[in-house]
């Protein structure tokens, strides 16, 4: 009798609309917006738990939620991105401390922001008679084109029909001084704006949320908007802990039909012909995508290591080469049995509290970083976490963090970084002596820590990449991109390496699902057509010296 072998029948992969390779918030915003189109979306996260750098724990002990990256989402607050989703029907709750900002000067002297317009006129009008009218212009100013702003931050450049918006409410004198005013640095923007420091430190230390000096071009407007957008919206935190925002996107997502898997770290993109048609996971699963692939993943990941340089053109390969990171930070969270005994009251009502330096001293420190040395007199950001949210610990109690930047040659120099542990400890003492006495437990997050949670904050890089003008907009992962689109068909760029860049705002993850939507829909489209032509021709002929084309060629929103 012959026995006749059933072959077996090999199972197709699974396919879906669109994979998205990372659950941080930018690809959650993504999968949410792809979604609500009737995409079927499946998102693969690489670790145990979603939520990228927005994410918390009681890492402190129980009843102390720490927040383990990110903290306070000015951005987020307005953002139109994460706005439009409506989270707060998912269980996002924003949560505000009585002030938004405390600026500590080493005098002494502090001077905060307040969501109260008039509590902040009289805070700096304390350093130089006549400030307090100068803020309330500036924010006149702002009230008057804000939301132009905003909407243009968050589209993909260039913000074509925004654009256009902000041109018309300035008019054409207005305009001409807006442009200059977007190229002067910050420490500039203030003395032409204010008599006094107290104005210029508010400026000044917001525009340190990037890795901007005060003394470069570019970083005044970014002072500006922070401390505008925390005038006017503050610096909140999500009620019970930045898990919680993504804890609404998940939700979210789930109810529109999309999945998500923890758990499946992908090694590699599947191109063939020069389009993106899937992933296949360390595990090994193939999972293949109808129409287009979302990587919210470091910008060098992606391309060496997902994609692979083989797949690339060669002046693209040439540009990421020049690609900068941002510099290392470093992390230290504390569980007090009180709340911090600073010197200056004012700082006890601040969410959020810089301390450490004068205008001098933010310019030595990013002067410090730029060489590779280790800040002697380092900024720190400090947030209190329960003064913004009484839910993070035990009534009569404090979570609190600070975090400082380091060169990123010394981020894996133990003793340079044991070092500024000590510094940032002794500098809270000083401001508020007995502090250490407070203290219940500790966690130092070093660069290495924070990249070893999260893959994308390579060496402990927050931001995606420098925010330095030579990488922002067109600039923006390298020279002549600015969009989410790749070099590789149906891939796009979801993470804070695109523009706009870093933050918890959601616009990288709605400008690469706007790209995608875009193209699959829109095949035959002058828009779609002329995307792809500029990036092809843009990558192509490097060996003839072919100059990448104008902005111009590339089409708006």
């Amino acid at each position: 009798m012959t026995s006749h072998a059933v072959p077996r029948r090999r199972s197709r992969p699974p396919r879906y609309d669109a994979v998205i390779v990372g659950a941080g918030h930018n690809g959650l915003v993504a999968a949410n917006l792809l979604a609500d189109q009737g995409w079927d979306v499946l998102v693969l996260e690489a670790e145990e738990t979603p939520g990228g750098a927005v994410r918390s724990a009681e890492v402190l002990g129980p009843g102390y939620t720490a927040d383990l990256f990110s903290a306070f989402y000015p951005l987020g607050a307005a953002s139109p991105v994460l706005r439009g989703l409506q989270l707060q029907e998912h269980g996002l709750q924003w949560s505000h401390a009585p002030a938004v900002l405390a600026h500590l000067l080493p005098d002494g002297r502090s001077v905060i922001l307040s969501r109260d317009l008039e509590e902040t006129a009289a805070a700096v009008d304390a350093f130089a008679r006549g400030d307090g009218e100068a803020w309330r212009d500036l924010v006149h100013r702002w009230d008057r084109v804000g939301d132009a702003v905003l909407d243009a931050l968050f589209q993909p450049f260039p913000p074509v029909r925004s654009g256009l918006d902000l041109l018309r409410r300035l008019g054409a004198a207005d305009a001409a001084r807006f442009a200059r005013f977007a190229t002067l640095p910050v420490r500039r923007m203030g003395r032409e704006q204010f008599r006094g420091e107290g104005a210029q430190l508010l400026l000044a230390g917001t525009a340190l949320h990037s890795d901007m000096s005060a003394d470069e071009p570019g970083s005044a407007i970014f002072g500006w908007l922070m401390t505008m957008v925390g005038q006017r919206y503050g610096f909140p935190v999500p009620r019970g802990g930045s898990g919680m925002l993504t804890e609404a996107l998940i939700r979210r997502l789930r109810a529109a039909g999309g999945e998500l898997r923890c758990g499946q770290p992908v090694e590699r993109i599947l191109v063939r012909h020069g389009r993106a048609h899937g992933v296949r996971t360390r595990s090994g699963e193939i999972v293949l995508a109808r129409r287009a692939v979302l990587a919210d993943v470091d910008v060098p990941t992606l391309y060496r290591e997902l994609v692979g340089e083989l797949h690339l053109p060669s002046r693209f390969q040439q540009d990421l080469r020049r690609f900068m990171w941002d510099p290392a930070t470093l992390k230290l969270n504390w569980a007090l049995s009180a709340p911090v005994p600073w010197k200056a009251p004012d700082a006890g009502r601040a969410g959020t509290v810089h301390l450490g330096t004068d205008l001098d001293g933010l310019t030595d420190y990013t002067a410090a970083l730029t060489t590779g040395r280790r800040p002697e007199r380092p900024f720190v950001l400090l947030g209190q976490m329960t003064t913004a949210d009484p839910t993070r610990s035990p009534r009569g109690t404090e979570v609190v963090w600070a975090y400082t930047h380091i060169p990123r040659n010394l981020a894996q120099d133990r003793a340079a970084v044991g070092q500024q542990v000590q510094t940032v400890e002794d500098l809270l003492e000083r401001y508020a002596p007995g502090f250490r006495d407070l203290v219940t437990r500790r966690l130092v997050q070093t660069p290495g820590d924070l990249s070893g949670a999260d893959g994308n904050l390579v060496g402990g890089a927050i931001n995606g990449g420098t925010t330095k003008l030579f990488q922002e907009l067109i600039f923006r992962p390298v020279t002549g991109l600015g969009r989410a689109e790749t070099p590789i068909r149906n891939l796009y760029l979801a993470s804070a390496g695109a523009h706009p860049g870093g933050g918890v705002h959601g616009g990288p993850g709605r400008n690469a699902a706007k790209a995608a939507l875009l193209h699959a829909g829109w095949r035959g489209s002058v828009r779609s057509t002329s995307v792809r032509l500029a990036l092809r021709t843009m990558y192509s002929g490097a060996d003839r010296g072919v100059l990448p084309p104008p902005v111009a060629s590339l089409p708006g929103d």
